[in-house]
């Protein structure tokens, strides 16, 4: 499938771990499939906590995204169908702890995963979203993801440390950008596991709001045992408790993200 056949092909990345990239990916991409749309979500993250997170665990040799980088299969080989209608995981597996020593070796490293999603059948039954869940570095697995990428959601903890980081994340992106994907741009930062009792989590807000006044999302996700319950269960959140606080955040920001464009 050409690029032209999705609406948006969105990176999830931050290279700090424990921001909620994998909670993000998931449950952003399982709401949009809940309203109807088709949507792809490709875990690239070697901890594979988004295919669990859909309650997926692969078999020892079936394949993964690791044999899809390497060549050896087709994105559409590995692509499966999830508990939620309309949304299909391209999933990852202990196996992806070896991309970091194999990937340099190959032709065109950093364009692997763009060329693998440019190999996808064309056609009205194509994906209207796809998401990449990223892993928490800014390696070649990141860098794969943002060459194949129209846009990068940014999902920001509200903690003390929240900016530390983001400058080096922003240049990695305009690098990107600069040399090997002209195309892409930043949607988003989203605020994370907010807890808007506390005076640091409004303070962090309103410092990351102050830095990146356009770019962070209206949306903020809040602290919620729901979303931290969800993925132990294998579904997303809405699945679990549809009228949660955590439910009702990632519905605001999907629709956010869709008037985004």
């Amino acid at each position: 499938m050409s690029n032209e056949q999705y609406a948006v092909i969105f990176a999830i990345a931050n290279q700090k771990g424990g921001v909620g990239k994998s909670t993000t990916a998931v449950n952003l991409a399982a709401t949009l499939a809940q309203a109807g749309e088709r949507v792809l979500l490709i875990d690239a993250d070697p901890q594979a906590n988004a295919s669990a997170g859909l309650g997926v665990r692969v078999q020892e040799k079936e394949p993964t995204l690791f044999h899809v980088l390497l060549g050896e299969v087709e994105l559409s080989g590995i692509i499966r169908p999830t508990k939620v209608p309309n949304l299909f995981l391209a999933p990852s597996g202990i196996d992806m702890a070896g991309v970091s020593v194999l990937l340099p070796k190959l032709e065109r490293r950093e364009f692997r995963l763009r060329e693998a999603l440019a190999g996808l059948d064309s056609g009205p039954g194509g994906f209207g979203f796809v998401f990449i869940d990223c892993p928490p570095s800014l390696g070649l697995l990141t860098v794969n993801a943002l060459v194949a990428s129209d846009s990068v959601i940014v999902p920001v903890q509200a903690e003390y440390y929240a900016l530390e980081g983001l400058a080096q994340l922003l240049q990695t992106v305009e690098a990107i950008r600069t040399r090997l994907n002209g195309r892409l741009c930043i949607a988003g930062l989203l605020l994370t596991m907010v807890d808007t009792r506390t005076n640091l989590a409004r303070e962090v807000e309103a410092e990351v709001r102050r830095h990146f006044p356009e770019l962070t999302f209206r949306t903020v996700i809040p602290r919620n045992i729901r979303l931290a319950e969800a993925p132990s269960f294998g579904v997303p959140v809405f699945m679990l408790d549809p009228h949660c606080p955590g439910s009702d955040a990632y519905f605001d920001f999907a629709q956010e993200v869709v008037a985004r464009g």
